[in-house]
């Protein structure tokens, strides 16, 4: 036998209460996040991805 449809409205309902909470608190964390530190300079011995500007420039440039 199957739950009556009662409380599939109730955690409807739950689930849009702690989504209309989320939002604002998400915001205010991605507002207080500190500042990326600055890029290094390059490692020529180094042959992994390295965080310099350029990629920095890179990827905020091939983000969507």
């Amino acid at each position: 036998m199957s739950k009556p449809a009662d409380d599939k409205a109730t955690s409807r309902r739950d689930f849009l209460k702690l989504a209309t909470a989320a939002a604002p608190a998400a915001a205010v964390a991605a507002t207080l996040a500190p500042e990326s530190a600055e890029a290094q300079p390059a490692d020529l011995s180094s042959t992994k991805m390295q965080d310099t500007a350029h990629t920095r420039a890179y990827l905020d440039s091939a983000r969507f």
